[in-house]
């Protein structure tokens, strides 16, 4: 979600929790960003780069292409909630966290979606997802990968962000979204906060190489 940096240092395999993530429906620049995740999955950051810098090229880039992109995210994180928890019948302070926590990220999807109308953009298609998630325990490890990705991607998008309005709306949802990484992760038993007490921050090509789904046209 920020400017691409050109690292050669790969990220190393995919997140296993996100292999299975299938996405219909794009717009042109978010269909190339499709063959980045793919390339990032098996190559990392490296390979993903000049794909992302394309994507970017083709929606215009700006504001509204990183607003468009959080807003995958998110589309991504409301179904996570909404729709995949359910369907496992989750129980105890697992359900809890998944109805509100569900409620707000639809939140931040409203939030986003004006943000683009506002700039005079159009928001990007909502996707269809395929949570590899069969049961309470790999729906919470995949959630933890989820919000802690996400923060990063909100982090690293920051500085490459004009309007101080949208800057601002960000940045609350990113506190959100920690807050919700941070509670999942007390859940499974991991450390809350990240190690040497500041999070690092995920460029696009970090965050598609990070998630590597399987997308499937």
């Amino acid at each position: 979600m920020s400017n691409i940096t050109n690292n050669s240092e790969p990220l190393g395999p995919a997140s296993p929790q996100l292999v299975g993530v299938e996405v219909h429906g794009l717009t042109r620049a978010s269909f190339i960003l499709r063959g980045a995740m793919v390339a990032g999955a098996a190559y990392g950051a490296s390979a993903v780069s000049p794909f992302v810098s394309h994507a970017l090229a083709a929606g215009g880039g700006g504001d509204v292409e990183i607003l468009n992109f959080a807003l995958t995210l998110e589309y991504l994180e409301a179904d996570f909630y909404n729709v995949k928890a359910k369907e496992l019948g989750l129980k105890g302070q697992a359900k809890s966290y998944a109805s509100l926590f569900g409620e707000e990220e639809q939140d931040h999807v409203a939030a986003l979606t004006g943000f683009v109308k506002q700039l005079g953009g159009k928001p990007v298609a909502k996707p269809k997802f395929v949570f590899p998630a069969s049961n309470e325990r790999s729906f919470l490890a995949l959630a933890s990968v989820l919000e802690n990705t996400g923060v990063g991607a909100y982090n690293g998008a920051a500085p490459s962000v004009k309007s101080k309005t949208v800057l601002a709306g960000a940045g609350s949802i990113v506190q959100v979204e920690a807050r919700h990484a941070a509670a999942i992760d007390l859940l499974i038993g991991q450390s809350p906060t990240p190690s040497g007490g500041f999070d690092v921050p995920l460029n696009k090509a970090e965050v598609l190489a990070k998630a590597g789904p399987l997308i499937k046209p």
